[in-house]
């Protein structure tokens, strides 16, 4: 009897203990909205004396968790970036021992409940465990525009005279739109994407291992607006250049115009999005070059100047929709169609001369005029189908499906003209060439809670196939038939098998915030030129990557982070047989080229103010098979552009960031980006040796005024500085801006003027000199691009957007345009 009067004594203190550890969970959410806020700080307190019992992060879709709580009365507090601190009383626990908390809103700074633009209260810059967040309708200069001129304003992105995109200083990224993976030009896919339809940009410059580990300095995921709960949106812009300030003596003025529309409704179980646009962007310019070579102690010099300008345009359709049967199940579906064209026109003059080295004499010399125009058309399709289901134990498991076929077209014509007079042809050229596309990708993830932390695995399969087909003609002077010239013509066919898998889990205890994760691929890549053996590759890697994040104060955080990348060789590299781009140079790869494999390290901290915050993080990246366009002598008139690798590279850097609301009217955005970067190895199977090396620094700034009467007035520069190549130097490169905003209608309507690359004859702005040297053989060339351009958009919102879509994305698309 007294043995079952203590066992019932003790079950009856195990099962009273039980009860006094307890669960509070919830949703910190925007308060217009009603969406979840990722990764909003949430602190516990107890009412009875305020003192703070525990701190947590929500996950992805704002849900919070506070484990092994006390029975007692508290408050909540959170805060959210460019929010209101907002808070909310809760009483003690459900008898189950978990007490589910209503959704605590948090209202934009700003905000009130009958605001219609959010966006452009709320702060420009968020930090993360992985990544910065820049909210796009704080660059005022990039409405009207695309996904390029949201980017430059980031502080680790730089965009060049060329339009070449840099991530810390690397030309090789991923892009994801909406977490889809987009592995093609980066340049051409954002320069489809209407800037007026991102909500986001995402810098994930420490990746886990979740994400593909394509793109050797990180990944740039763009999120899309979409429709709010149980509502509808409509938004248009329309754009109009002004006539150029300066035409640069070319045959034709720039033309610019564009529009973009989108559309969206979500209403019971069903969501759809769609959006459109067109965008015409001429520019005009001018280009200064000189080229000489030396060849068995003969001295050859091309001077050239005249015409370089750019004709572009592209249209793009997006459609998305969502089903939810019921809370465990939704599937969605979506297509695309982009269509780009663009022509490059070069009429230069060229002065040829030749010299013997020797004696010094002037043995030969001619000037004659060279038309090249370059005209590339890309035509994508993408469709894609996404079923996600949630199991009993709240695990996901999603499986997705995306299709892709894509036309790659182009046409380089070139006709060299006696001088004066360009009435006798000297040569005649015509470089065909079609590259089309398809592929498709099969996938699987699941997801579930163990502990206190989310494990992600998942499975992937792609698959890719690209046929080439160049042709170079000649034409016969006397009859004026093209002939094909097989020495410069090739047939290719490139095929990509990647399988892989990957394990990722992430959680939280106490102030530490840690992800890890592994993912193995294995990689078939077969390529085949006409006449040559079929290269074949295997790849077999392992992609580890790290993150931690350290709540040093309440404000201030640290956070390190690793990852290993890998950087896939394109078809324009690989192909070995030469295509000529036009009169002074060719351009050929190899095919026996390696993937660049890449190690990114970074530490960085994180110190957040009441009207602001600013970020310091410190990087390193090592690249093994380190791939570059190297220049050399093909005869005494043709520079040979070769793609090769050239051993291993190292960069150390630094990059920083702040955001300030300096008053209510006065808000100030800048970024900084150095390091040090180095290339040692060779090049041409060691017959050159490569040991260069050099500092490069970029600062991207804007600061803007908010002025009664809802005028804005935002001056924006973008600044790159001198970068040293693997066989010369870049010049710097500047561009500033000014953007003037009026809304109208409670902010629905806005009108604004820009003044793009901002010049007045004096500041050198978008040019940029490019300089190549070696043994036997020097070339410099500036490209002067248009200046002074001036732009007008007029923007209507009818019920702001603000969330993302899984709208398709290409999968390959434009990677060789």
């Amino acid at each position: 009897m007294k043995f079952l009067l203590n066992l019932a004594f003790i079950l009856s203190f195990l099962a009273v203990k039980a009860q006094t550890v307890v669960v509070i969970t919830g949703t910190i959410t925007d308060k217009l909205s009603g969406q979840g806020l990722p990764y909003a700080s949430v602190a516990l307190h107890r009412s009875a004396d305020s003192v703070l019992v525990g701190g947590a992060v929500a996950d992805d879709k704002g849900v919070y968790r506070f484990e092994k709580i006390t029975p007692s009365t508290y408050y909540l507090e959170a805060q959210y970036m460019g929010y209101r601190k907002e808070r909310a009383a809760i009483s003690g626990p459900a008898s189950s021992g978990i007490l589910n908390v209503p959704s605590l809103g948090l209202t934009a700074e700003g905000q009130s409940l009958d605001a219609v633009d959010i966006t452009a209260q709320r702060q420009a810059m968020e930090n993360r465990i992985d990544r910065q967040v820049y909210r796009a309708g704080q660059f005022i200069g990039g409405q009207g525009g695309t996904a390029i001129d949201i980017l430059k304003n980031t502080p680790s992105v730089t965009v060049n005279s060329e339009g070449d995109i840099t991530l810390r200083g690397s030309t090789g990224f991923l892009v994801l739109i909406n977490g889809k993976p987009v592995q093609t030009d980066p340049s051409v896919v954002l320069n489809q994407l209407p800037a007026n339809t991102i909500e986001n940009i995402e810098i994930i410059t420490s990746p886990s291992a979740r994400y593909d580990p394509d793109g050797k300095s990180g990944i740039i995921n763009i999120t899309t607006k979409t429709v709010q709960n149980d509502s509808r949106s409509f938004s248009v812009n329309v754009q109009g250049g002004l006539p150029s300030v300066r035409t640069y003596q070319n045959i034709k003025n720039p033309v610019r115009f564009g529009a973009d529309a989108a559309w969206g409704i979500k209403s019971g179980k069903w969501e759809v999005n769609l959006s459109a646009n067109y965008l015409r962007n001429d520019i005009a310019g001018r280009r200064v070059g000189d080229v000489n070579t030396t060849l068995e102690n003969i001295f050859t010099s091309f001077p050239s100047l005249g015409e370089r300008s750019f004709k572009r345009y592209n249209y793009t359709g997006r459609a998305m929709v969502s089903f939810t049967p019921n809370p465990n199940d939704v599937i969605s579906a979506g297509f695309y169609m982009g269509y780009r064209y663009q022509s490059r026109r070069a009429d230069l003059v060229y002065n040829n001369t030749k010299t013997d080295l020797e004696t010094g004499d002037m043995i030969g010399k001619i000037t004659y005029f060279n038309s090249n125009i370059a005209k590339k058309t890309n035509a994508v399709t993408v469709g894609n189908l996404d079923y996600t289901h949630r199991f009993k134990n709240k695990s996901d498991i999603t499986l997705s499906a995306l299709l892709e076929t894509a036309d790659l077209d182009g046409l380089t014509t070139n006709i060299n003209l006696a001088e004066p007079g360009r009435t006798t042809v000297l040569q005649s050229t015509r470089n065909p060439g079609v590259n089309p596309l398809n592929a498709f990708r099969l996938q699987a993830d699941y997801t579930v809670r163990i502990g206190t932390g989310k494990l992600e695995t998942g499975y992937q399969y792609r698959n890719q196939e690209q046929k080439g087909n160049f042709t170079y003609l000649d034409q016969n002077l006397e009859t004026g038939e093209f002939v094909a010239v097989p020495q410069f013509s090739s047939r290719t066919h490139l095929t990509n098998y990647i399988h892989s898998v990957y394990g990722q889990y992430a959680g939280k205890t106490g102030k530490l915030e840690y992800s890890g994760g592994l993912r193995y691929e294995y990689a078939t890549r077969t390529f085949t030129a006409a006449g040559q053996t079929p290269r074949e590759l295997d790849l077999s890697n392992f992609f580890p990557s790290a993150q931690l994040q350290y709540q040093l104060g309440k404000s201030l955080r640290a956070k390190a982070g690793y990852s290993r990348r890998v950087q896939r060789s394109t078809n324009n590299e690989l192909n070995p047989l030469p295509e000529r781009e036009h009169s002074e140079t060719m351009e050929s790869g190899d095919p026996d080229i390696l993937p660049e494999y890449i190690g990114l390290t970074e530490l960085g901290v994180v110190k957040d103010f009441e009207k602001g915050s600013v970020f310091l993080t410190a990087y390193n990246q090592r690249i093994k098979n380190v791939v570059n366009r190297v220049n050399s002598v093909y005869n005494d008139s043709i520079i040979n552009r070769i793609y090769t690798n050239a051993g291993l590279a190292t960069s150390w850097g630094a990059e920083a960031g702040s955001n300030f609301n300096l008053t209510s009217w006065w808000q100030f955005f800048a970024g900084a980006n150095v390091y040090s970067y180095r290339i040692k190895g060779s090049l041409f199977k060691n017959a050159v040796a490569v040991n260069s090396s050099g500092v490069v620094y970029s600062v991207n700034a804007n600061t803007t005024f908010k002025l009664p009467r809802g005028l804005q007035v935002q001056w924006a520069i973008n600044y790159l500085s001198k970068r040293v190549t693997a066989q010369g130097e870049d010049s710097r490169f500047v561009n500033p801006s000014l953007s003037v905003k009026k809304s109208f209608l409670k902010g629905k309507l806005a009108a604004t003027l820009q003044w793009q690359s901002m010049d007045l004859g004096i500041v050198g702005s978008n040019q940029q000199r490019i300089t190549t040297r070696g043994k036997d053989f020097f070339t410099t060339t500036n490209y002067i691009q248009e200046t002074d351009m001036f732009l007008l958009n007029l923007s209507y919102n009818l019920n702001q957007i603000g969330r993302k879509a899984k709208l398709p994305s290409s999968e390959f698309g434009e990677r060789e345009f």
